[in-house]
């Protein structure tokens, strides 16, 4: 027993015990630190499965809703431009009730004159040109020029 006590008591036996007690507090720590870290990937592996869902879930009435967002933004704008198109046809129609507006359209668009007036027509020798310019290149109307190419595409 004397030499069990010495061994019990020696600085080595000591040191050995020492460092196994210790080897064991590590060991238990990062056994716990591994399992609240397990636990913690588990909870955040969860929380992504949630957050996950929730944006698919609500990925497809979002993308609903801002469609039917622009799509009432453009009948809105369409229902501007009736309403301004309505109030301009309402002044028009006001317009066309006044014989004096009648009459200065009938000068301008058609070239009529009151009695008692004479009307003068004056051709722009630029204008003319531009007719003169009509018939093709063989100096024949176009149509006369159509006609052939339909006939010579039939011939070949």
């Amino acid at each position: 027993m004397a030499g069990k006590d010495r061994d019990r008591f020696s600085t080595t036996t000591r040191l050995r015990l020492l460092g196994e007690q210790t080897a064991a507090r590590v060991y238990r720590s990062q056994n716990r630190r591994q399992a609240r870290r397990s636990r913690l990937t588990g909870r955040a592996a969860f929380l992504a499965l949630i957050v996950c869902s929730l944006v698919v879930a609500l990925a497809y009435p979002m993308r609903q809703y801002i469609s039917q967002r622009d799509q009432i933004a453009e009948q809105e704008r369409l229902s501007r431009e009736a309403h301004a198109r309505t109030e301009e046809l309402r002044d028009e129609k006001a317009r066309l009730k006044d014989d004096a507006y009648i009459r200065r359209l009938a000068r301008e668009h058609l070239h009529y004159v009151m009695p008692g007036e004479t009307g003068y027509t004056v051709i722009d020798p630029d204008a003319a040109e531009v007719r003169r310019g009509d018939r093709g290149a063989t100096g024949r109307p176009w149509h006369t020029n159509l006609w052939d190419g339909v006939d010579s595409a039939d011939r070949g």
